[in-house]
């Protein structure tokens, strides 16, 4: 898969769910592979995503609940949700505050899965 099939995923992600207003794919220490972005600086997004995921890996680690899936951070005027792409990466959802969490993360799904693909081939 391509850069250009990255970025089609991403723009399907964006249309199948409302709130969606950008999305990054960066490998797991933060080097921006991709992105569908508009208002943020997405290198900084990818770097500031990875940090959130690290974290998150190590309080699963330190409660004992297994391997991270995802972190939502929570905002007055919105979400930032870092979804792990196995280890090899990460996906990076910026969405509004009319976000509907179950929604995303029930489409979402496969777009993780072949993201993650492409990030093993790389």
């Amino acid at each position: 898969m391509t850069k250009e099939a990255v970025l089609a995923e991403l723009d399907v992600l964006r249309e199948q769910v409302p709130g969606v207003l950008e999305a990054v794919v960066a490998s797991a220490d933060g080097l921006l592979v991709a992105a569908d972005s508009e208002g943020s600086r997405p290198e900084v997004l990818a770097a500031l995503a990875a940090t959130t995921l690290g974290l998150g890996r190590r309080a699963g680690y330190e409660v004992g609940m297994g391997g991270l899936h995802e972190v939502v951070v929570r905002c007055d005027r919105g979400y930032m949700v870092v979804y792990a792409l196995r280890e090899e990466g990460l996906l990076a959802v910026v969405a509004d505050e009319g976000l509907d969490i179950p929604a995303l993360h029930a489409g979402v799904g496969p777009t993780v899965e072949r993201l993650a693909d492409v990030l093993a081939e790389v």
